[in-house]
């Protein structure tokens, strides 16, 4: 019923949902597919009956899984990322610290710690002194510390563990990143019940207020034409969130990917001050945001983004660039992938368009199955090949040329796993508005770092402190800047960007709007949303060409 659509496929549903009541799962695998099947009906329904029954059968689900979980070989089986966070189970991973605090905040005594001792021992011997009194009298000189006996009895007992590190390790007087390592240092194994969660990916929805419900057969990536639905139709109508409204949908996307053993810099960091929602139509909501200011990369840009199909998440993805390029991962959760993935995507790049100016999408050889086996079993490559990508490499551009020639030959011509895997070996692109193709095929942010090392070893002696201070103040000389009224976020991004531009042609015969221009730049990187960053930075033509240059490959002849 997941792939009929149409006339009567609705009460068909209805019928077949309903001979469903009461049905007892003694298979575990029947169990993961019927859940699985029963949330996309959910978020793709034929009718409002259809979700509303989809739901009940859902609810029903969690005791079954909670009893096929007792045995162990189910267990893994549950517990596998491609179908983990139903209802009943547990999930159990490391996590950064932020991100513990932040789940054990909403969901308390459902998050415990397990502990790794013998893999290490010895970070928990430099570390756990700090928050417990005396056990330096025995971690320093004792080959046998009992960690776990003395956390024991430090916390009051085993279920409050999680809490008592958590709490005092926030109360060391130390910055942020050393609270986060020394937390990671010591391998906590996160575990999380999920009986009863609303974060499990059984339960987990948002209010809607009218459900879209499908008439007619879901959108197939033939239909969608990515530059047609960027520019060639209205834009999205944006509403940008109060931080409480902000800080709810993070909390969310946080549930949501942990539970599915992920975990990202911008869902981890996400600043809730700068959340974007979207209506996209077709029951389709799309939130948008950015970096926390003090989590920010040293160059680029990012944003991140969820979406909600009938109040349901079911993907979601980030982006990372500069000036007008953009690198975007998507991700759509396995319960989703037949449902209108191509139409949603262009969503996405819409979204990112509209908001950051994106003309330029590249995609990371790894999400078309460099070292992904999935992207090479499920054709990765070609979704995005026919949706207009293209190769940046002229021998990947040729051999995707020579295998459409085959296929339009001979139409049960399948590409094999070997030829994927040597199209997944390099960025594929997407120009649209007018922007020329080619011009960002063989930068990397990665070769500006390279190069930048290779200058610190060479120009002095692996001194960064010395290459920082030295570039920094030739590139305040140079544009005239006093820097005494900066922040340390405004100083650092201008010693970052420093370094970039000591790699080139130096900017002394740029004129005076364009060094007031590169000024604004920097100080923007620094600034409350770095959406207008990349909006300065695409008004930068010598930048962008300084950027190019230090971070291009030379090409092959």
């Amino acid at each position: 019923m997941r792939r009929t659509y149409g006339p009567g496929a609705a009460a068909r549903c209805e019928r077949v949902l309903r001979d469903l009541r009461g049905l007892q799962f003694r298979d575990v695998h029947h169990l993961i597919t019927a859940h699985d099947n029963l949330l996309f009906l959910r978020a793709f329904p034929q009718s409002e009956p259809v979700a509303q029954i989809a739901d009940s059968l859902l609810f029903a689900l969690e005791p079954q899984a909670e009893r096929l979980a007792a045995s162990e070989e189910n267990a893994d089986i549950l517990d596998d990322e491609s179908v983990s966070g139903i209802a009943g189970t547990t999930v159990s991973n490391t996590l950064t610290y932020d991100l513990a605090k932040r789940l054990e905040h909403r969901h308390g005594k459902a998050l415990s710690a397990i502990w790794t001792v013998d893999e290490y021992y010895r970070q928990m011997g430099l570390t756990l002194p700090e928050v417990l009194p005396l056990l330096a009298d025995d971690a320093y000189v004792e080959a046998d510390t009992p960690y776990p006996a003395w956390i024991e009895a430090a916390s009051g007992g085993k279920k409050a563990e999680l809490q008592w590190l958590l709490k005092n390790l926030g109360m060391l007087n130390v910055a942020p990143r050393t609270r986060t390592a020394l937390f990671a240092g010591l391998g906590v194994q996160v575990e999380w019940s999920l009986r009863k969660s609303p974060a499990s990916r059984t339960l987990a929805r948002r209010p809607v207020r009218k459900l879209y419900c499908h008439k007619e057969p879901l959108l197939q990536r033939k239909q969608v034409s990515l530059e047609a639905e960027i520019t060639g139709r209205p834009s999205l109508e944006l509403r940008k969130l109060t931080r409480r409204e902000g800080r709810k949908i993070l909390d969310l996307v946080q549930d949501a990917l942990t539970v599915r053993y992920r975990e990202l810099q911008g869902t981890t960091y996400g600043d809730e001050n700068t959340v974007l929602h979207a209506e996209a139509g077709r029951g389709l909501q799309l939130y948008l945001w950015g970096l926390q200011p003090e989590w920010r990369l040293p160059l680029r840009a990012y944003y991140a983004g969820i979406g909600f199909k009938n109040g349901v998440p079911i993907n979601y993805f980030e982006a990372i660039g500069l000036f007008e390029w953009m690198e975007v991962g998507f991700n759509t959760f396995y319960s989703y992938r037949e449902g209108e993935t191509a139409w949603i995507y262009a969503q996405y790049l819409k979204l990112l368009h509209q908001v950051a100016g994106t003309t330029c999408i590249s995609v990371y050889p790894y999400q078309i199955g460099n070292d992904n086996e999935e992207a090479i079993k499920s054709g990765a490559f070609w979704f995005y090949r026919k949706l207009g990508f293209r190769p940046g490499k002229p021998e990947l551009l040729a051999l995707t040329e020579h295998e459409e020639r085959k296929m339009a030959g001979d139409a049960k011509h399948r590409t094999s796993a070997a030829t994927l895997r040597k199209l997944a070996a390099d960025h594929i692109f997407f120009e649209f508005n007018g922007q020329s193709k080619g011009r960002w095929d063989t930068f990397s942010t990665r070769t500006i770092g390279v190069r930048v090392q290779q200058a610190l070893a060479v120009k002095y002696g692996g001194d960064t402190k010395k290459m920082r201070s030295s570039e920094s103040l030739g590139l305040a000389k140079l544009l005239g800047v006093n820097q005494s009224g900066w922040n340390e976020r405004e100083r650092t991004a201008f010693e970052n960007f420093a370094l970039v531009l000591s790699l080139g042609p130096d900017p002394k015969r740029w004129s005076a709007a364009e060094k007031r221009a590169l000024v604004a730049v920097i100080r923007a990187k620094a600034g409350p949303d770095e959406t207008n960053f990349l909006r300065l930075m695409r008004n930068h033509e010598k930048l962008r060409q300084a950027f190019l240059l230090a971070g291009s490959a030379p090409r092959a002849e």
